[in-house]
């Protein structure tokens, strides 16, 4: 007989069309149609607002309503939540043998490639700022860069999906309007929080190196990563920041002494699970995530400092880019998603985004380097090199 799992999450990848709502993480894959609600709240009002909707959701008979969508960067800025009219759900996408089959290439494309800012400008953001931790004004921050593509034929996203998620099946693959004719994509490998039941996760990734496709040095690689001091500091602030947000919320908070890795097809992470229980039986997986956001892998810190050096160094608007995306019910369970490797479709444009984290002892080159190590994750979905 069949294995059960065979054809259940492909499938709902394989029916995603643009403007559906697509979410695939390491424990369901969940496609949507159509708007019941739309939730617009800045992240202040938006743990309530949501709250709000699923239980009005529930009275109105349904109630396996879930939330799902993207919230910003920017705090003030309107998150692109709904609940929507319809949810199919299947199992996790790493549990569908039919995952493994190879995805279509993409087609032959003449992609105009800009990067905004120039590499030469960008390494020179990272050096100012490693001049400024060294005279003590902050301790980190994470500047990133974008690549602007222009295609001469309308965007292939469910074949620009496809791709991403066969790629990388165990991680947390999306695809999500975000406002007229715009569409987030991407492949993360970094769950922001978890919550189920009386379990409660976190899994911050900070410190990261490319992937070789020498076997030897790649292994070497990833080897190194785990030794070095800079990328072992990076790190440690981070999970110390993870864990003091987590405290109020949570109970019995588990923080393991040193990290471990995690790999994508591109990159080593050194990687963190922090976990514990809810403090209080109502505290929801948006409620934890919106304590946590933004963490110091993907603003720096201190927090309001680091959003300033952002401010003054990137020449964009990062808009959902390291924002997170994810889905909740009504229970308060949900999965919440750093938003990186990742980019806006619109129209015939993508925008990609990446970041690297910079501390006094970064090197500018490197950092430059590491951004375009990232870009390679949806660079390769699309057929497109820099």
């Amino acid at each position: 007989p069949a294995h059960p799992a065979v054809g259940a999450a492909t499938g709902l990848l394989d029916a995603y069309r643009a403007g559906d709502r697509f979410l695939a993480t390491p424990t369901r894959t969940l496609l949507a149609s159509g708007v019941r609600k739309e939730l617009r709240s800045d992240a202040s009002r938006l743990p309530g607002d949501v709250r709000a909707a699923l239980l009005d959701a529930a009275r109105a008979g349904d109630s396996g309503a879930v939330v799902m969508g993207a919230v910003p960067f920017d705090p003030q800025a309107p998150a692109a939540l709904v609940v929507p009219q319809r949810v199919r759900s299947g199992p996790a996408l790493r549990t569908d043998p039919l995952v493994a089959l190879e995805a279509t290439a993409p087609a032959a494309a003449d992609w105009s490639v800009t990067e905004v800012p120039a590499a030469e400008v960008y390494a020179e953001g990272v050096a100012r700022a490693v001049e400024r931790m060294g005279r003590g004004e902050f301790d980190k921050v994470v500047l990133a860069r974008s690549l602007e593509l222009a295609a001469a034929g309308d965007l292939d996203l469910p074949a620009m999906l496809g791709r991403l998620a066969r790629r990388d099946p165990g991680g947390y693959t999306f695809a999500l309007p975000t406002g007229p004719g715009r569409t987030l994509l991407g492949a993360s490998p970094e769950l922001l929080v978890s919550r189920r039941g009386d379990r409660v996760v976190a899994n911050p990734l900070a410190g990261s190196t490319p992937r070789s496709d020498d076997l030897a040095e790649d292994v070497l690689r990833a080897a190194t990563l785990l030794r070095s001091a800079k990328d072992l500091h990076e790190h440690g602030v981070v999970v110390d920041a993870v864990a003091r947000a987590m405290a109020p919320h949570c109970a019995d908070l588990d923080v393991p002494a040193r990290p471990t890795l995690i790999r994508t097809a591109t990159m080593w992470h050194l990687s963190t699970t922090v976990s514990g229980r809810p403090a209080r039986p109502d505290v929801t997986a948006l409620e934890i995530a919106s304590a946590l956001h933004p963490t110091p892998a993907v603003c720096g810190t201190p927090t309001g400092v680091a959003r300033e050096v952002i401010r003054e160094t990137e020449p964009f608007d990062r808009g959902f880019f390291t924002g997170m995306v994810g889905w909740q019910d009504a229970s308060g369970d949900g999965e919440w998603v750093v938003t990186i490797r990742c980019a806006e479709a619109e129209g015939r444009h993508l925008r990609l985004f990446a970041g690297a984290g910079v501390v006094e002892a970064s090197d500018p080159a490197s950092e430059t380097a590491e951004t375009a190590a990232k870009f390679r994750t949806f660079l390769q979905a699309v057929g497109a090199a820099l």
